[in-house]
């Protein structure tokens, strides 16, 4: 077993394993002395990156580093030993770490989505205006009927997603608009020429 733990082939995933204990044990004490750790991962990745539709999400984003943490370290040693059973030896590890973190990220996705669902958000959202303010299509193209995502800032700087449909013609992926109406569950938004000089507006967002 001593041989299995001290294996040069299995170091990636049992560094894997020790940064999430190490990460679980900083937010536990963190949580009894009203620190966050959460706060130092935010500096590490670029605001962009964590205003992604991926990260969206209604818990903490230092959870989905702990989900892939844990998912590669499982998936690295799930790869190593199914090796090991046919050809009793170790492979490089370097040959797997690819495919075990292409199997960490495919779960990840898995459990955040999953975990969305089923989380309740902490705080009630509040009613936000957001008529009159520029937006970016960000997922799939809209027309009459069939709406789809766009990022918008509000007042505060705070990034929203938010449906959008045009009045008439089609509003085409990574388009700018302007969301002119509301509905129920959806903006009219009309889309601005790249010659307006609104443009630069949701650019420089």
């Amino acid at each position: 077993m001593l041989e299995f733990v001290l294996d040069i082939d299995l170091i990636p995933f049992h560094l894997s394993l020790i940064a999430l204990v190490l990460l679980s044990l900083a937010e536990i004490v963190g949580h009894y002395f009203n620190l966050k750790p959460s706060a130092i991962f935010k500096q590490l990745f670029p605001q962009r990156l964590l205003d992604s539709p991926l990260l969206n999400v209604k818990f903490s984003k230092l959870l989905i580093f702990v989900f892939l943490l844990l998912n590669f370290s499982v998936a690295g040693y799930f790869l190593q030993f199914a090796l090991y059973s046919q050809q009793q030896s170790f492979v490089p590890s370097y040959y797997l770490i690819l495919p075990a973190l292409i199997i960490a990220l495919f779960f990840t996705v898995f459990m955040i989505h999953c975990l969305d669902q089923v989380i309740k958000p902490q705080k009630t959202i509040q009613h936000v205006n957001l008529l009159g303010r520029l937006a970016t299509i960000s997922s799939g193209n809209a027309r009459p009927g069939f709406s789809a995502q766009a990022r918008v800032r509000d007042e505060y700087g705070q990034l929203h997603y938010v449906q959008v449909e045009p009045e008439f013609g089609e509003l085409e992926f990574q388009a700018q608009v302007i969301l002119i109406r509301q509905k129920k569950s959806y903006y009219i938004a009309k889309k601005i020429s790249a010659s307006n000089n609104l443009f630069y507006g949701e650019t420089s967002s």
